[in-house]
């Protein structure tokens, strides 16, 4: 009988062990899946702290998607350097062409077109004597559909602007009347810089570089945009309440247009 006590105790104690290992590990258990929901709701919170970051004119997509995506935002922001480099080097050819050596279009054209069409027209006619195949020229034209597509959405974009325009001159936004005054005045001193080419190759260098820094600097940025536009909102409340708000309004403010 005493050995069986004595036998019977490491069973008991074995029991009791396993026991404690159980309820040890469900604790364990427990606090992981609590140090998981933690950190789950810290991602959550950070994810919603960056969501609320301000970024320049509200947008929510990346530079790259702003821009458009695809060919176009991969050569603004340089991710192929030697096609960005290409078209670069390009516009700025074309500029001092037609900027500082003062090269006219169309005889630029017409001198292009005249040095193509004596090497295809010398090439096709010499191919018989030097015994090679005539040069193959592909048959070129504009596609129905590409040319009906792009006068739909100009003809979209012309009319959204023509009835912006109706709007301002109808006096109903104010705020918007002396945005678009403020900015014809702007263009209108660059315009008497600068000429038209001029003013289209600084955009189009701009459009090269502009982008390509704030995507590296975007937080900077931003942090320096937010304050810049609580200040503006706050001089524009001064200024409405002191002038725009004593203005009066055009009579078609009331009207509603079909």
């Amino acid at each position: 009988m005493a050995d069986h006590a004595v036998e019977s105790e490491p069973k008991v104690e074995s029991v009791m062990e396993k026991i404690t290992e159980k309820l040890h590990g469900d604790d364990s258990s427990t606090s992981d899946s609590d140090d998981d929901k933690k950190s789950g709701d810290k991602v959550s919170t950070l994810e919603a702290i960056e969501n609320k970051v301000y970024r320049i004119l509200g947008r929510e997509k990346p530079i790259h998607k702003v821009l458009g995506g695809g060919k176009p935002a991969d050569i603004f922001l340089w991710r192929n350097k030697k096609i960005s480099a290409g078209v670069l080097g390009f516009a700025t050819a074309i500029w001092v062409f037609f900027e500082l050596l003062e090269y006219h279009l169309l005889t630029l054209v017409c001198h292009v077109l005249i040095l193509a069409l004596a090497v295809l027209f010398l090439w096709s006619n010499a191919s018989a004597f030097i015994n090679k195949s005539p040069p193959k020229f592909p048959e070129a034209a504009l596609p129905e559909d590409l040319v009906l597509g792009v006068a739909g959405a100009l003809r979209i974009e012309v009319n959204r602007a023509l009835a912006i325009l109706r709007d301002i001159a109808a006096g109903k936004d104010l705020k918007k009347f002396l945005a678009v005054i403020a900015g014809l005045w702007f263009f209108s001193i660059l315009g008497s810089c600068w000429n038209f080419l001029t003013l289209f190759y600084i955009s189009f260098v701009l459009l090269h570089t502009v982008p390509l820094l704030y995507e590296k600097y975007e937080d900077k940025v931003d942090a320096f945009a937010e304050k810049a536009e609580t200040e503006i909102k706050k001089q524009y409340a001064v200024f409405n309440v002191k002038v725009l708000s004593k203005i009066p309004l055009g009579p078609l403010k009331d009207k509603k247009f079909l």
